[in-house]
C-alpha cells in the first residue's frame, strides 16, 4: 500500500495538513482489506478489474501525476497491485460502504470502460463526456502531450462534484451509508476551503505560475531578476500583506517588482489593482505594455487618463481588473468605488514616485487618496515606489508601511565638468582617460564653449545619448549646433530608416515639418520638448528607442516621462529656466544613464561654471516630502473635507477630526500648521465650505449632521476645483438661457479650461480677423459673454477702451476661437500658424479642454437645472479628446494609436476596434507601412482588452435591466 501510494503522489508535501483523513485513516484501509479477502472468492472479469484504477480516490491525496492506464495498465495484464486487490470480486455487501455514485460506476462495465484511465482528466473520477468513445491508439496519442498539472484543491472539488451528480439506484441502507460520507465530504471541502484561503501560492515564481516567468521574459526581454528585486519580493511585509515603501535611485527595476505584485494581486488573491503613475503618457505606455499580460493570464486593463475611465468602472462579470491611472483620475476612481461601496474590491493600491506627495496640488490629490483607502478599506494594501527622501519616516507613518531601501543601480559613473576639467564626482580629482578626441578650431571653442559636441561624438552614433538644457528653445539651438560640426558619416549611418521618419513626421504634420527637425533628423538628432505635438513626440520616442535617433536634446520633462534611457547623460546647465535644479530633478535625469533591464553601463555629465555649487548640488541632502493639503490657502483641506462628507465618510465634526488625524498634514502638524492647530483648521474650513453653499447642516431634529448640497456633490463628483465652482455654474445658468447651437463655439465658450488664459495672451489682429469670420449668430453668443465686435476692433486698432470689461472671460473666448478651429480643420499646424501660437501649446489646451469638458460632464450631471448639457457635453468630450475625422475615433480609442497610425489602418481596411481587435499581428505589421511587430502585437491586444471592456459594460447594463427588483418581494 505504501509503494502504490508513493508511485502516484508525486509531492513529497503534504498539501492537506493534517487533514489527510483517506491515506492515514486506518479503520478505511482495514474496511479496503475485508471487502479484498470477500471478493477474492468471486471471478470478476479480468478486463473490468484492469481497467479501474477510479478506486485511486481513496487512497491516493495527489491527483496531479496519475498516470494514463495505457502506460501503466496494459490490456491484458495489469501490474497494479492498486487495482486488482481492491477490485477482484466485490460482492453486493461490499458495496455498501461506499457512496452510490461510485457505487453506480463500478457496477457498469461498459461506464467504467469508456472512462478509466482516459486522459480527458487524468484524475479518478468519471468523465465529463461518457458518450464519447476513446480508443486506445487515440489514448496513447493524447498521452504524448498530457496537459498541464492542476492544484490539488481543483481535482478533488470535481471528483467530489462527479461523484454528487452520478445518479443512484441503490438500496435505502447504501442511501444511509453514503449520507455518512457526504458529511466527511463536506467537512473535507470545508477544509480545502480554508486551505485555499489561507495560501496565494501558485507557482514557483514568487508565489506566480511559471507561464509568469516566461510572459516576463518573452514580452519585456527580462530573464532574471536583480538580487535586490529578489530580496524585496520575498520581504515578511510583502509575504504578509503590510504596506510598504521601497526606494531606490532612479533606474534601479522598481517598477518590474511592482507589477509582479499587482499580478499576483489578480491571479492569486482574485482582486483587483489600482497602479498610480504621474503622467498621461505612463498611463498609456503602461496600459500597452500590461495588456498582453491580461489577456494571456485573463484579467482586464484599463485606462484611466485624460477623459478616458468610466465613474464607477464595470464589473467584471467574474474576471479581475487592473486599473492604471494618472493622479487625478485614481481620486475619482476611488471615490466611485466608495460611493458604490466597492473599494474592498481592490486589493492592492501601487503608487509610483511616491515623493510627489510633495508636489504642489497633485501631492494634495495623492494624500487624498491614499487616505481615503487607509481609512475605509482595511483590507487593502498600499505599495509606494519612491526616490529616495529625507523624511521617509513621515511617509512611512502616514501609510502605516514598512520600508526597503537600497542603492543598488546598472553600472554608472558621474563626472562634473568645470571650465577645461572632468572630475571624476566620487574621486574628485582622477580624469577621464579618453579626454577629448575630438579637434576643436579657434572659432569653434567661441561657439561650443562647454565642448558638447565633444562629449556626444564620443558615444554616438554607435551609443545614445540625452542633453537636457534648461530651456525649449536652447533645446532647438543646441541640437543645430552640434549638427553643424558633425561629419557628413553620420548622415550614412541608418539612412533609409531616418528618411522614412521625416516622412510620419511630415506625415502627422499634414504635410508640414517643423525646419529644426528636417535639419537634425538626417544626422540621428532630435530635440524633445512640450513644443512638439503629441504625435511628433511620440514618433521622436520610437525611433531613439529603436535607435535610428542617436541624440536628444530635451527639457527635464522627459526624465519624468517614458523609459528613454541612454548610454551618456549630459546636463547642459545646473538651471530650469532660471530656478536651480532640486536634487531630487538632478537624480532623475542622471538616472536615465544605464537603465536596468534595458542597457549595461551608463555616464552622466553635469556641465558647471562655478566650483561652488558642485557640493551645493551632488551633495545636498535629499529633499523632505511635506504635505500639500494646505497648499493655496488650504484647498486641498477643503477639497477632501467636501468629499468625505459627500462619501457619507464622515457627517460630523468628531468624524471629520478623526478622518483628518490619518493624514500626512496630521504627521507633520507641527512643521506645517504653524499659525493654528490642524483642528481649528478644520473647523475654519467646515465653516467656509458652509458660506460657500457646498456644506449643509441636516434640518432634521436632533440630528445635526453635516451634508453636502447638490452643488457640493456636483463640485466633487466632476472634481472641479472650489476656485471655480461657483464662476462655473454661473457660466452655465447664464449659457442656458441663450444657448446657441448651430455651432459648437457657445459649448467650447464653457468647457474652455480657466487655468489656460494665464497662458496664453491673444494677438489683436488675429483676434479681430477671427471674430470678423464668425456667423451673425455666433457674434451674437460673443456679445451675450461680454465681448462685442467693437471692443475687439478698438483693441486691434490699439485704442484705448473705456468699458470694463472681463479679462479672462476675452482670453477664454479668444481660446475657444483656437479650439473651434482646430475641431473644423483637425489640422493642428495651420491652426498654429494662423493664430501665431506654439503647436506645443495648442496641444496642451486641446488636451486640459477634453479633461475640463469631461469634468463638466460629470459636474451637470448631478444638477438637474443642467440635464441638456449631458448629451451635448458628451459628444464634445469624445471630439476634443481625439480631434480627427469621425471616422478614425473608433481606432484612436486604442491605447497608443495617434492620428496618422489610425489613417494608415483606416486606408489598411481596419476601420473598427472589431476589426483591430480580430486582426493578426503579423499580417498587420506587413499591410501597415513601418509598422514593427512588436508595435503590431501591442496594439492588437489593447483593442482586445478595450474590446472586451465595451462588450462587459453593455453585458453589465442587460444584467441591471434584466435583475429583479430588490424590493418586489416586500411589495
Amino acid at each position: 500500500m505504501d509503494a502504490t501510494f508513493s508511485e502516484y503522489c508525486s509531492d513529497p508535501e503534504d498539501l492537506f495538513g493534517d487533514y489527510d483523513s483517506i491515506v492515514s485513516d486506518s479503520s478505511f484501509l482495514a474496511k479496503l482489506d475485508r471487502v479484498g479477502q470477500n471478493m477474492r472468492q468471486h471471478d470478476i472479469d479480468h478486463t473490468t478489474s484492469s481497467r479501474c484504477p477510479v478506486i485511486l480516490l481513496a487512497g491516493n491525496p495527489d491527483f496531479t501525476s496519475l498516470k494514463s492506464s495505457t502506460d501503466n495498465c496494459p490490456k491484458q495484464s495489469c501490474d497494479d497491485s492498486m487495482t486488482e486487490s481492491f477490485l477482484e470480486g466485490f460482492t453486493d455487501d461490499a458495496f455498501l460502504d461506499m457512496p452510490s455514485s461510485q457505487l453506480a460506476f463500478l457496477q457498469d462495465p461498459q461506464t467504467a470502460d469508456r472512462n478509466c484511465c482516459t486522459d480527458e482528466d487524468k484524475t479518478s473520477m468519471p468523465m465529463r463526456h461518457p458518450e464519447k468513445s476513446v480508443s486506445t491508439e487515440e489514448r496513447n496519442e493524447r498521452h504524448i502531450a498530457p496537459k498541464a498539472r492542476k492544484s490539488v484543491s481543483d481535482h478533488l472539488k470535481r471528483a467530489m462534484m462527479a461523484n454528487a451528480a452520478t445518479p443512484s439506484s441503490v438500496s435505502r441502507t447504501a442511501v444511509q451509508k453514503e449520507a455518512v460520507v457526504t458529511e466527511e465530504i463536506s467537512v473535507a471541502m470545508q477544509a480545502m476551503e480554508s486551505v485555499s484561503m489561507a495560501t496565494t501560492d501558485l507557482g514557483p515564481f514568487f508565489g506566480l505560475p511559471t507561464k509568469v516567468k516566461e510572459l516576463i521574459c518573452n514580452l519585456k526581454g527580462i530573464k532574471d531578476l536583480y538580487e535586490w528585486q529578489k530580496t524585496c519580493l520575498n520581504l515578511d511585509s510583502v509575504q504578509q500583506r503590510r504596506n510598504l515603501i521601497y526606494s531606490l535611485p532612479t533606474s534601479g527595476g522598481k517598477t518590474l517588482v511592482a507589477e509582479i505584485l499587482i499580478l499576483k494581486e489578480l491571479l492569486c488573491r482574485k482582486k483587483d489593482a489600482l497602479f498610480i503613475l504621474p503622467y498621461v503618457s505612463l498611463v498609456q505606455e503602461k496600459v500597452r505594455g500590461l495588456a498582453s499580460f491580461g489577456l494571456e493570464l485573463d484579467f482586464m486593463v484599463e485606462e484611466y487618463a485624460g477623459s478616458k475611465g468610466r465613474f464607477p468602472p464595470v464589473k467584471g462579470r467574474g474576471k479581475r481588473s487592473l486599473y492604471i491611472a494618472t493622479i487625478e483620475k485614481a481620486h475619482g476612481l476611488v471615490n466611485s468605488l466608495i460611493e458604490t461601496n466597492r473599494l474592498d474590491n481592490v486589493g492592492l493600491v501601487v503608487v509610483d514616485e511616491l515623493h510627489m506627495l510633495g508636489d504642489g496640488s497633485r501631492g494634495a490629490i495623492i494624500e487624498m487618496t491614499l487616505a481615503k483607502v487607509l481609512y475605509i478599506s482595511k483590507s487593502t494594501q498600499i505599495i509606494g515606489m519612491s526616490a529616495t527622501l529625507g523624511n521617509l519616516q513621515d511617509i512611512q507613518k502616514f501609510l502605516k508601511a514598512e520600508s526597503y531601501t537600497n542603492d543598488f543601480r546598472p553600472s554608472h559613473h558621474l563626472y562634473i565638468y568645470i571650465f577645461e576639467d572632468i572630475l571624476d564626482s566620487s574621486a574628485r580629482q582622477s580624469h577621464l582617460s579618453n579626454y577629448f578626441v575630438f579637434q576643436y578650431s579657434s572659432a569653434m571653442q567661441k561657439i561650443d564653449q562647454d565642448h558638447i559636441v565633444a562629449l556626444v561624438t564620443e558615444v554616438i552614433p554607435s551609443q545614445s545619448c540625452l542633453v537636457f538644457c534648461p530651456t525649449k528653445k536652447n533645446c532647438e539651438n543646441v541640437a543645430g549646433m552640434i549638427c553643424k560640426y558633425l561629419k557628413e558619416d553620420f548622415i550614412q549611418h541608418k539612412q533609409a530608416e531616418k528618411a522614412v521618419l521625416l516622412g510620419e513626421l511630415r506625415s502627422s504634420g499634414n504635410g508640414c515639418l517643423c525646419p529644426v527637425l528636417k535639419k537634425t533628423v538626417p544626422y540621428g538628432l532630435a530635440y524633445h520638448h512640450s513644443g512638439l505635438t503629441s504625435e511628433e513626440r511620440k514618433l521622436v520616442e520610437e525611433a531613439y528607442s529603436a535607435g535610428v535617433l542617436c541624440l536628444l536634446t530635451c527639457t527635464s520633462t522627459l526624465a519624468a516621462g517614458i523609459n528613454l534611457p541612454a548610454r551618456r547623460v549630459i546636463l547642459r546647465s545646473p538651471y530650469v529656466a532660471a530656478d536651480f535644479l532640486k536634487r531630487s530633478q538632478y537624480k532623475q535625469m542622471v538616472g536615465r544613464a544605464g537603465r536596468a533591464g534595458i542597457d549595461t553601463h551608463g555616464e552622466s555629465i553635469l556641465i558647471l561654471q562655478d566650483k561652488d555649487k558642485v557640493l551645493k548640488l551632488v551633495s545636498a541632502p535629499m529633499e523632505i516630502c511635506k504635505s500639500n493639503l494646505m497648499h493655496s490657502d488650504g484647498k486641498g483641506v477643503l477639497s477632501l473635507i467636501l468629499s468625505v462628507i459627500g462619501l457619507n465618510i464622515t457627517n460630523s465634526l468628531e468624524q471629520i477630526r478623526d478622518f483628518m488625524s490619518g493624514t500626512l498634514l496630521s504627521v507633520q502638524e507641527k512643521q506645517v500648521c504653524l499659525e493654528r492647530s490642524l483642528w481649528e483648521v478644520t473647523q475654519e474650513c467646515v465653516e467656509l465650505l458652509k458660506e460657500k453653499g457646498l456644506v449643509t447642516v441636516s434640518t432634521e431634529p436632533q440630528d445635526g449632521s453635516l451634508q453636502v448640497t447638490k452643488l457640493g456633490r456636483a463640485t466633487y463628483k466632476g472634481s472641479v476645483d472650489l476656485t471655480y465652482c461657483d464662476l462655473l455654474y454661473r457660466d452655465l445658468s447664464k449659457g442656458l438661457e441663450s444657448l446657441m447651437l448651430n455651432s459648437f463655439l457657445h459649448l467650447i465658450y464653457l468647457v474652455t479650461p480657466y487655468d489656460m488664459v494665464s497662458q496664453c495672451k491673444p494677438d489683436w489682429m488675429v483676434y479681430f480677423r477671427q471674430f470678423t469670420l464668425l456667423s451673425a449668430a455666433e457674434q451674437k453668443m460673443c456679445a451675450a459673454v461680454g465681448v462685442s465686435e467693437s471692443f475687439v476692433a478698438r483693441k486691434a486698432a490699439g485704442q484705448n477702451v473705456k468699458k470694463n470689461v472681463d479679462q479672462v472671460v476675452v482670453s477664454r473666448l479668444y481660446l475657444a476661437l483656437v479650439l473651434q478651429s482646430l475641431l473644423k480643420e483637425t489640422d493642428l499646424w495651420s491652426v498654429a500658424d494662423r493664430f501665431q501660437l506654439s503647436r506645443g501649446l495648442i496641444q496642451t489646451l486641446l488636451s486640459s479642454s477634453s479633461v475640463f469638458c469631461s469634468c463638466v460632464l460629470h459636474f451637470t450631471e448631478e444638477l438637474e437645472e443642467f440635464w441638456p448639457f449631458k448629451a451635448l457635453l458628451t459628444e464634445l468630450t469624445r471630439r476634443l479628446t481625439y480631434c480627427v475625422q469621425a471616422e478614425l475615433i473608433p481606432l484612436m480609442e486604442v491605447a497608443g494609436v495617434m492620428e496618422r497610425r489610425a489613417k494608415q489602418l483606416y486606408n489598411a481596411g481596419y476601420k473598427t476596434l472589431a476589426h483591430l481587435a480580430n486582426a493578426d499581428p503579423n499580417v498587420l505589421a506587413k499591410t501597415v507601412e513601418n509598422l514593427f511587430k512588436k508595435q503590431a502585437n501591442q496594439i492588437v491586444a489593447s483593442a482586445k482588452m478595450l474590446l472586451n471592456e465595451k462588450a462587459d459594460a453593455l453585458q453589465e447594463e442587460m444584467d441591471d435591466l434584466l435583475m429583479m427588483p430588490l424590493d418586489l418581494l416586500s411589495l
